[in-house]
């Protein structure tokens, strides 16, 4: 369990080119009073072997809206962010992973990320999440970013 509305976490795999029955780690983490999950994976993308990382809101879909998310992976000086509302857990994994809705990183970018001899997977992904507040007077929403 994780607390706090960053975070940052290494993804190794010995043999990045085994996408098939390659386990990952899903990180449950606390924010704001409520739980998020972190999930990351490897899976075929029609031929193409790929990473992905998305974030999950322990909640219904209308409390998930009123918060939001960005994923960081990058290396060498490159860099790969996506942001984004963070999906239900009333929504399956296999939903959300086939949406295509979150961070997917094609394998030869992640070996780029991971350096060295290019044979093994480091990668580290870093995100935050943020509530989402309407500002009566304003009509935007602002960022409420924990402290």
């Amino acid at each position: 369990m994780h607390t706090g509305c960053t975070f940052n976490h290494r993804y190794v795999k010995s043999n990045p080119r085994e996408v098939e029955n390659a386990t990952w780690m899903l990180t449950v983490f606390h924010s704001f009073g409520q739980y998020f999950c972190l999930h990351f994976e490897a899976f075929q993308l029609g031929m193409a072997p790929v990473y992905m990382a998305f974030l999950r809101f322990m909640g219904d879909e209308a409390e998930a809206r009123n918060y939001s998310y960005s994923l960081e992976v990058g290396a060498n000086g490159r860099k790969l962010t996506w942001e984004g509302t963070p999906r239900s857990i009333r929504d399956s994994h296999r939903k959300v992973r086939d949406s295509h809705d979150g961070l997917i990183i094609q394998r030869n970018m992640a070996l780029f990320f991971s350096g060295g001899d290019r044979k093994e997977l480091k990668l580290r992904v870093t995100g935050r999440v943020w509530k989402e507040q309407q500002n009566p007077d304003a009509g935007p929403c602002i960022q409420n970013l924990c402290s």
